[in-house]
């Protein structure tokens, strides 16, 4: 890792350490209308994506809902950032899974070799934060029971996670404007 991709590393864990300790400082009924946005957050986008991939007749719609709990944060910019994660953990986990499920079948080891690789390829590809998503796509790809072919699951694993992640975009995004204009937060 350079100099400078270190001090970019720092200065956003020092950032997000300070939003953490700011929120953890407030007293309590500022704590708790804080609980109460994320709450709605995560609630209104989660609800969304499952009514949605129902719709679509999603096999397994709550990994939809799931994914938008997963990404939703408490400002947009964190949860967009969050959100390109696991677009790409999902991608990279869902075309190792994929693999995995070809070429190694239903051997535990080629379970354990695909998830490594998953992670191994995030962290390769610089994207070290998407690493445990990657391994936990591949791990419901090749591991949570399904009906079809392992290609079918892998796209449909991606599609959810997708509408997951545009559902939390969409109600962060919401919740920031509807902040900015009514109670003038940035």
């Amino acid at each position: 890792m350079t100099e400078s991709s270190q001090a970019r590393r720092a200065e956003r864990m020092s950032a997000a350490n300070s939003l953490f300790a700011f929120l953890k400082s407030l007293p309590l009924p500022d704590r708790l209308i804080e609980g109460c946005v994320m709450a709605l957050q995560a609630v209104a986008g989660a609800s969304i994506a499952f009514l949605l991939a129902s719709h679509l007749h999603a096999e397994q719609p709550f990994w939809s809902a799931i994914t938008a709990i997963a990404v939703s944060q408490h400002s947009y910019v964190d949860t967009r950032k969050l959100s390109f994660d696991q677009f790409i953990g999902a991608m990279v986990g869902g075309i190792c899974g994929l693999a995995g499920a070809v070429l190694g079948g239903e051997h535990f080891l080629a379970y354990m070799v695909t998830v490594a690789v998953a992670i191994i390829i995030c962290w390769g590809a610089n994207i070290g934060s998407a690493a445990r998503l990657g391994g936990i796509t591949a791990t419901i790809v090749l591991l949570v029971p399904r009906m079809g072919p392992a290609w079918e699951v892998a796209l449909e694993r991606l599609g959810q996670v997708t509408l997951g992640t545009v559902c939390a975009l969409m109600i962060c995004a919401l919740i920031h404007v509807i902040e900015q204009r009514w109670f003038g937060k940035t």
